[in-house]
């Protein structure tokens, strides 16, 4: 209970800075929304339009700014980050709500694939250290490990889109096909994210298979591990049972903080894409100088990493009592 009360406190403790540094950047950035819109119609808004787009946007120019801060605090407790700038009037929730479901689906489903799939190719691997498998896919991974993600996504949109034009390149789904639970938008999606999924994979799988293979390599030379083989045990269960369970648990940290990064994005696969996500919002927010977007995104990735790194230290602990330990 300690050890849960202490991570708490961290949590909330990091969650109030993280607050505090979102809030504290746009005013340290030079120029603001308002300006921004006064750009985007060329300063044709008189005093009273000035004022209602202030008002519209959250922002109270009377307030001291410990004042704004502290109506920042609110409206971030009660899910108010005010309206877009380049998409006025639309609320910056609904942007964000709409994105994350993509790069949930797309992000989050590469990264756990990959996770499971690397883990169980380092865990042979490294079980089979010296043969041919383990000759062939470790350096082989970390070449793809190596590989910039844009570099990968352009490629295979050269293969797959411009030579061989055998799977859509753009967007999220076909534009002609009902958004909805159906077969056919379901199948359209599916189809637009396999190129997307496969430069994830193909640059991130390579991480876990090196870090699982090295890690157990170590964990089968110690003491229990040649008990057990000394029992008499059969060799699977050695593997997975011994070796394999007390070697993952920095992979399933590291997964647990990939999960938290997850919510922003692949940023350049998804704008080389220009698949509809977290990632790709964000630049078009940067590009747009849509601030409070771009508040909203920074506060929903940080929230997501805290989150992930309180589950691992969670998970860490439940598999591992020598973590809880006050020492």
């Amino acid at each position: 209970m300690r050890f849960l009360l202490r991570r708490l406190g961290f949590f909330v403790l990091t969650l109030w800075a993280a607050l505090t540094i979102n809030f504290a950047i746009p005013h340290l950035l030079p120029g603001s929304p308002v300006t921004a819109m006064m750009a985007r119609y060329h300063g044709r808004l008189n005093g009273a339009a000035l004022q209602a787009v202030e008002s519209a946007l959250g922002i109270d120019t009377h307030q001291s700014l410990f004042g704004q801060y502290l109506s920042y605090l609110k409206n971030c407790a009660t899910f108010n980050f005010g309206t877009s700038v380049a998409n006025f009037p639309t609320p910056v929730t609904t942007i964000v709500g709409t994105a994350i479901p993509w790069t949930l689906g797309l992000v989050g489903v590469t990264t756990v694939l990959a996770f499971l799939i690397g883990t169980a190719i380092g865990s042979i691997a490294a079980w089979k250290r010296g043969g041919k498998l383990d000759s062939v896919l470790p350096p082989l991974f970390v070449v793809g490990t190596g590989l910039p993600y844009f570099w990968v996504a352009i490629m295979l949109i050269m293969v797959f889109g411009e030579v061989n034009p055998w799977l859509p390149t753009a967007f999220g789904s076909d534009n002609t096909v009902t958004t909805g639970w159906n077969s056919d938008f379901i199948g359209s999606v599916l189809q637009h994210a396999i190129l997307p999924a496969a430069a994830i994979l193909v640059t991130s799988i390579g991480t876990w298979v090196l870090t699982m293979r090295n890690t157990m390599v170590t964990t089968l030379a110690e003491d229990y591990v040649r008990m057990a083989r000394a029992k008499g045990l059969p060799g699977r269960r050695i593997m997975v049972d011994y070796a394999a369970r007390n070697s993952i648990l920095p992979n399933l940290t590291g997964f647990a903080m990939s999960l938290g990064f997850v919510v922003s994005g692949a940023v350049l696969v998804e704008y080389v894409f220009s698949y509809p996500g977290v990632g790709y919002q964000l630049v078009q927010a940067v590009d747009n100088e849509d601030f409070p977007v771009m508040q909203c995104l920074f506060l929903v990735i940080t929230v997501a990493v805290l989150l992930s790194v309180l589950l691992a230290d969670i998970i860490t602990a439940l598999l591992d009592p020598r973590t809880r330990s006050a020492r």
